[in-house]
C-alpha cells in the first residue's frame, strides 16, 4: 500500500479531530468501512476522508445515530438508494426548519421582554 494513499488510524484520528475510541465506534455502527492491510491494521483513503466529514455534519445536523447509519448502509449499497438517502435529507432538513421556528419564536419572546422592561424603565 502507498502511504500517500493510505493513512493509519492514528493519522486519521488527527485528520478527522476524532478520537480513534470514536473511529472504532464508528466502524462498530457500520458508519465506516476502513480497508486493512498485511498485518491487519485499520487503513482510511481521502474517500474515508470525504465520507467521515460528511458524517460529522450530519452529527452537527442533530440526526441520531440511527438515522446516519441506515444513511450509511444506503450509501454503501450504491445509487440505487439515492431516494431513500434523499428521504432521511428531507426529513433532517424539516426537523432543523423545526427547529428554527421555535428558536425564531424564542428569540421574539425574549426581545419583546426586553421592549417591555426598558418602557417601564423608560429606557426606550
Amino acid at each position: 500500500m502507498s502511504e500517500s494513499l493510505y493513512y493509519s488510524i492514528g493519522q486519521f484520528s488527527k485528520m478527522t479531530d476524532l478520537s480513534i475510541d470514536t473511529l472504532r465506534y464508528y466502524e462498530k455502527e457500520k458508519l465506516i468501512y476502513p480497508t486493512r492491510n498485511s498485518s491487519n491494521q485499520r487503513c482510511y483513503t481521502t474517500k474515508d476522508l470525504a465520507w467521515i466529514n460528511f458524517i460529522i455534519k450530519l452529527k452537527k445536523t442533530g440526526m441520531d445515530i440511527k438515522h446516519i447509519r441506515e444513511y450509511a448502509q444506503l450509501r454503501y449499497q450504491g445509487n440505487s438508494t439515492i431516494p431513500q438517502r434523499l428521504k432521511l435529507l428531507f426529513e433532517q432538513l424539516d426537523n432543523l426548519h423545526q427547529q428554527e421556528s421555535h428558536l425564531e419564536n424564542n428569540i421574539t419572546f425574549i426581545e419583546d421582554k426586553i421592549k417591555t422592561y426598558l418602557q417601564i424603565t423608560n429606557m426606550l
